[in-house]
């Protein structure tokens, strides 16, 4: 699944083609995706685009009414195409502009949705969420206060959007290896030195993703629209059994919340 970096390298792709153009209307192929796409976004008729942004994976197209929300899934991604390219098997939902482009969401398996969010409201998906990662409000108190009186995984804890958004998989290994803590270890356990070294870990490891997938993205617009995991090389992520970069120890690698983990015994404690 897209993770933070990915979706947000995704809206600065497609908002210099959305922004301050006209919708002039939204077409539904297949409105069953993971949840029914509401009949407010197909009401959605020659509304101007005020901007696009994101809230954790969630892309938000602003208009005067609400936002029409977007969220890619497991499978789904993003295309802008000319206004007459022939839709092809699983392109569902298109947003039409008044540029003579379109934004295309396309979605083999159906787990991305379209979602609409009246103005002057939050949508029940997006009401509980924590704070993003890179604003300030995702602090050392806040995750001093977040790992303080849990049992549970570091990990899990971590990846935990009710703590902070956006830090799935990948990026929780990486961060919790540079920040030298295992990451099955309960998350009360974490010593305040680990906590202050592992927040600008947190939030240098995704500013960087961020980075380097904004200068690859050539033209959004090309080939098939999905700016894909970035080209870095990632420390512990997919590397189990591998020696570890830093000291050569093999690294280890379990399932914690049915998701691959991967950490160095020696590096990390």
């Amino acid at each position: 699944m897209p993770e933070l970096p990915e979706v947000e390298v995704s809206r600065q792709g497609i908002s210099p083609y959305l922004e301050n153009q006209q919708l002039v209307k939204v077409v539904a192929r297949q409105r069953q995706l993971r949840w029914w796409v509401p009949d407010e976004v197909l009401a959605q008729l020659n509304q101007p685009i005020l901007s696009v942004t994101r809230r954790a994976k969630y892309l938000l197209v602003q208009l005067p009414q609400g936002d029409i929300i977007l969220h890619l899934g497991m499978s789904g991604h993003l295309k802008v195409l000319a206004a007459d390219t022939p839709a092809t098997k699983h392109d569902h939902i298109d947003l039409l502009l008044d540029s003579g482009m379109l934004l295309r969401l396309n979605d083999t398996r159906r787990f991305g949705a379209v979602l609409w969010q009246q103005k002057g409201e939050v949508h029940p998906l997006l009401a509980s969420l924590g704070p993003e990662p890179l604003s300030d409000n995702f602090n050392l108190a806040h995750l001093t206060a977040a790992f303080a009186k849990r049992g549970s995984a570091a990990k899990l804890v971590l990846m935990d959007n009710h703590v902070v958004v956006g830090v799935g998989n990948i990026y929780a290994n990486e961060a919790l290896f540079k920040a030298g803590i295992l990451p099955s270890k309960p998350a009360k356990a974490v010593t305040p030195q680990q906590l202050a070294k592992l927040l600008p870990v947190i939030k240098d490891t995704l500013a960087a993703a961020i980075k380097q997938g904004g200068t690859t993205l050539k033209d959004f617009s090309q080939a098939d629209g999905k700016p894909g995991y970035f080209a870095q090389q990632l420390l512990v992520y997919g590397r189990g059994g591998q020696p570890c970069l830093t000291c050569g120890t093999l690294l280890s690698e379990i399932r914690l919340g049915q998701r691959s983990t991967v950490f160095c015994t020696q590096c990390q404690s």
